[in-house]
C-alpha cells in the first residue's frame, strides 16, 4: 500500500502525461469500442513478447536487431513475427496518400513483366564480365520489331558482344553460368532497380550519396514502364497488390515531365494524355473486378497528383500548370492536384519561392486544383530545402509530401495543427534515404504529439523493397511504447478525412473501413497474446 505522497505523486504524474498527450490523434477519439481497446491490449503484448523473442536475440548476419532498425537489414525478420503477419499485414490501411506511381510495382514483378514481353531488349556498352557487373548500370526498353536482332544474337556476357541489343529472355538465358547464369542475371538486374543494405548503408552512407543511386533506378525503370503494355500490367498489378494489402483508395503521383508514352508498337509516341486514359480505364476495370467479386468496400478507387520535376523553369512551369488544367477540366474525377518533385536538396532542383508567382496565380485562377507539395524532405535548418516548408503553408497546401524538418519549426507545426494540414510520413522512405538511421530516431512522434494530421505512406516502394502499407505501419508500431493498434487506426481513418476525395465519397470510403475494422478488430480481439 502506497503512502498518501506518493499516491499523490503518482496521480500527478498520471495528470502530466495524460495532458501531454492530449493532442495526439489517439486520445483525441474517447469512445472506443470494447473490443478497439481488447485489440490494442493484445497488439501492445504480442510486440512486448516479440521484443524479447525476436528482437531481443541475434539473428544469422544480424548481430544486434531491434525494433524499427533499418529496415532493408530488417525485412527478412519482419516478415517472420506476429505482428507483421497476424495484424499489421491483415489491417485495413484506409488511404495511400503517397506513392509515386513509377516506383509502385515490386521490383521481381516489373523484371518478369520485361521478361514476358517480346519487345523489350537489353544492351550494356560492352560485355559483362564479374568487374563490370559491379557498376555497370543496363539500358532496358522496348525496341521496334523491324530492329529486333537476328535470332542467333549473342550474350552480352559473351567477350564477342559489342554492344547491341538483345532480348531480354535471351539475354538472361545466356548470362554466363560462371556469372551464375539467370540467377546472377536477376541479381544484377534487380541491384539496378532497387537499392539494397550495402548501398544505404556502406556505400551511399549519407543523404547527398543515396540519392544518387535512387535516381539511377528510374534511369533503368522508366523506359520499361513508359510503354503502353507494360503500363496497363503494371498499373493493374500495382492495384491488386495495393488491394491485397488493406489499401482502399490511391492518390498516385504521377509525372508529366516527359511529354509522351510509346506505343505498343514501340516507336510511335503518344501525347501524355494516353497515360491518364490508361490510368481511367484501368481503375475502371479494378472498380468492376472488385464489385463482381462482391469486394466494392475493398477499393474506393484512384486519383492523380499531377506532378512535374523541380528543375524546370518558372516560364516552363507555366506551361504545365497550364496542360495541368486541361486535364482536369477533360478528366476532373481523376486530376486530384498538382506538386513538384524532386531532391529538395539536390543542387539542380529549384525551391518553392522561385515558383511563387505562377503558383500563386495558378492557385487563384483554379481552386479546384490545390496544391499538394513536397516539402521539408531535408536534414537541413534554415536551408532551401526546409524553408520549402514556409513557402508550401503559404502556397495553402492541403498536405504535405515528408516534412521531416517540420518539427524545428513550432510556429509552422501550430499551424498545420490549425489548419488541418496532414502531413504524408514516409518512415522507410525517409530511414532508406539516410534522412534518419532507425524508426526511433525518427521525429514522428513529435508531429503527432502536437495534434497535427499524419497519413502513412509508402512514397517509392519498388525501390526500398517495401511493398504496400504493411512494412511503413509496422516500423511505426515498433518503434514507440505509446502509438498502438487505436493508433495506426486514427491514421487509417484520417487518410481517408484528408484525402482528396469529395465529402460524399470520403463518406462512402470511410463507411466502408469502419466496417472492415470493426471486423479485423474483432478478429485481433479474439486472439491469443
Amino acid at each position: 500500500m502506497s503512502s498518501p505522497i506518493l499516491a499523490d505523486y503518482l496521480q500527478r504524474r498520471e495528470k502530466l502525461i495524460t495532458e501531454d498527450r492530449a493532442l495526439r490523434i489517439d486520445h483525441v477519439r474517447a469512445n472506443y469500442t470494447a473490443a478497439e481497446l481488447k485489440a490494442d491490449g493484445v497488439v501492445r503484448s504480442i510486440r512486448a513478447r516479440e521484443a524479447v523473442t525476436v528482437w531481443g536475440i541475434d539473428h544469422e548476419d544480424i548481430p544486434h536487431p531491434y525494433p524499427g532498425m533499418e529496415f532493408l537489414n530488417a525485412k527478412d525478420i519482419i516478415l517472420k513475427t506476429d505482428l507483421y503477419s497476424k495484424i499489421v499485414s491483415k489491417m485495413p490501411k484506409g488511404a495511400l496518400l503517397h506513392v509515386h506511381q513509377n516506383a509502385s510495382l515490386e521490383a521481381r514483378t516489373l523484371l518478369d513483366l520485361a521478361l514476358s514481353h517480346p519487345a523489350i531488349h537489353i544492351r550494356v556498352p560492352g560485355p559483362l564480365d564479374a568487374a563490370s557487373l559491379q557498376t555497370m548500370l543496363p539500358i532496358i526498353q522496348p525496341i521496334p520489331v523491324e530492329q529486333y536482332p537476328a535470332a542467333d544474337v549473342i550474350g552480352i556476357t559473351d567477350v564477342s558482344y559489342t554492344g547491341g541489343w538483345v532480348p531480354i529472355k535471351k539475354a538472361r538465358e545466356l548470362f554466363d553460368p560462371a556469372l551464375d547464369g539467370p540467377v546472377g542475371f536477376d541479381k544484377w538486374v534487380l541491384g539496378a532497380f532497387m537499392i539494397n543494405p550495402s548501398d544505404a548503408y556502406e556505400t551511399y552512407n549519407t543523404p547527398m550519396k543515396i540519392w544518387l543511386k535512387f535516381g539511377s533506378t528510374f534511369g533503368v525503370t522508366d523506359p520499361i514502364i513508359r510503354f503502353v503494355p507494360m503500363q496497363k500490367e503494371y498499373l493493374r498489378m500495382f492495384l491488386r497488390s495495393s488491394i491485397d494489402d488493406g489499401i482502399s483508395y490511391i492518390e498516385v503521383r504521377t509525372s508529366f515531365f516527359k511529354k509522351y508514352i510509346l506505343a505498343e508498337d514501340a516507336k510511335t509516341k503518344l501525347e501524355i494524355r494516353k497515360l491518364l486514359l490508361i490510368i481511367r480505364e484501368v481503375t475502371d476495370e479494378m472498380k468492376a473486378e472488385m464489385k463482381e467479386k462482391g469486394r466494392e468496400d475493398d477499393f474506393a478507387g484512384l486519383k492523380i497528383i499531377y506532378c512535374t520535376l523541380r528543375i524546370i523553369s518558372p516560364e516552363e512551369l507555366e506551361a504545365e500548370l497550364d496542360q495541368c488544367s486541361r486535364f482536369k477540366q477533360e478528366f476532373p474525377d481523376l486530376i486530384a492536384g498538382f506538386d513538384l518533385v524532386g531532391h529538395e536538396d539536390g543542387a539542380e532542383c529549384k525551391p518553392l519561392i522561385d515558383y511563387a508567382e505562377p503558383l500563386l496565380r495558378f492557385a487563384q485562377q483554379h481552386p479546384d486544383i490545390p496544391f499538394i507539395f513536397h516539402a521539408g524532405e531535408t536534414l537541413g535548418d534554415g536551408t532551401a530545402a526546409d524553408m520549402n516548408l514556409y513557402d508550401a503553408i503559404l502556397l495553402g497546401t492541403k498536405r504535405i509530401g515528408h516534412g521531416f524538418s517540420l518539427a524545428k519549426h513550432p510556429k509552422l507545426m501550430e499551424i498545420c495543427r490549425e489548419k488541418k494540414i496532414a502531413i504524408e510520413v514516409c518512415p522507410i522512405s525517409n530511414e532508406v534515404l539516410r534522412l534518419t538511421s532507425s524508426m526511433p530516431m525518427h521525429p514522428l512522434p513529435i508531429i503527432m504529439n502536437q495534434g497535427i494530421p499524419v497519413v502513412l505512406s509508402s512514397d517509392d516502394p519498388a525501390m526500398f523493397n517495401s511493398m504496400g502499407l504493411s512494412f511503413d505501419f509496422f516500423q511505426v508500431l515498433v518503434a514507440s511504447e505509446v502509438t498502438g493498434l487505436l493508433t495506426l487506426g486514427q491514421m487509417a481513418r484520417d487518410s481517408i478525412t484528408y484525402s482528396m476525395l469529395d465529402e460524399r465519397s470520403k463518406r462512402t470510403a470511410t463507411d466502408a473501413w469502419e466496417r472492415r475494422w470493426a471486423k479485423f478488430v474483432e478478429e485481433v480481439a479474439a486472439m491469443d497474446p
